[in-house]
């Protein structure tokens, strides 16, 4: 039988748009409990990691974190203020999570962010599914965005235990 996946073999971040289907799919691993990754999915704490500095910075999130809840973000892109809103449309706490995601009062449908926590002997890998983006362009921009944003993740999860030495792998 083969070993389990451990955060030693599977630390890398990699944030990538599926060429056949346009998903912007995104994998990282964390020295942390699913729990509490999912509470930096859910919380006000998106503040600190939803960012691309310079380009993508969130300033506000609000949300009533259940089934058929909403959120909302706020911030700046671009040097433009910009809005973000969704519905929760599952809350597997600490499994899964999946909501919408469109600019605020946007006219077309909104595209879909789900997450999937999977514990490890020594952590928890997150891998995430952006659907629904409306263009080359957006998915490419969100794919830098998700990458520099769970790069900003891990740095968070490992301050706190005060072991930096995996942020750069």
């Amino acid at each position: 039988m083969a070993d389990a996946p451990s955060l030693e073999s599977d630390s890398k971040i990699t944030a990538t748009t599926n060429s056949q289907t346009g998903d912007v799919e995104a994998e990282a691993s964390f020295e942390t409990t699913p729990e509490r990754l999912f509470r930096a999915l859910t919380t006000k704490e998106i503040c600190n990691w939803w960012v691309r500095p310079g380009v993508f910075n969130t300033q506000e999130w609000s949300g009533d974190v259940r089934e058929g809840g909403r959120w909302t973000a706020a911030g700046i892109g671009d040097g433009q203020a910009y809005q973000l809103e969704g519905e929760f449309i599952t809350v597997d706490e600490p499994r899964k999570l999946v909501h919408t995601w469109k600019p605020m009062g946007a006219p077309f449908k909104p595209a879909t962010l789900s997450y999937d926590l999977v514990p490890l002997p020594d952590g928890v890998r997150l891998t995430l599914r952006h659907t629904g983006l409306p263009t080359e362009e957006v998915r490419e921009r969100t794919r830098a965005g998700w990458e520099t944003s769970l790069f900003r993740l891990r740095e968070i999860i490992l301050a706190e235990t005060g072991d930096l030495r995996h942020v750069l792998r």
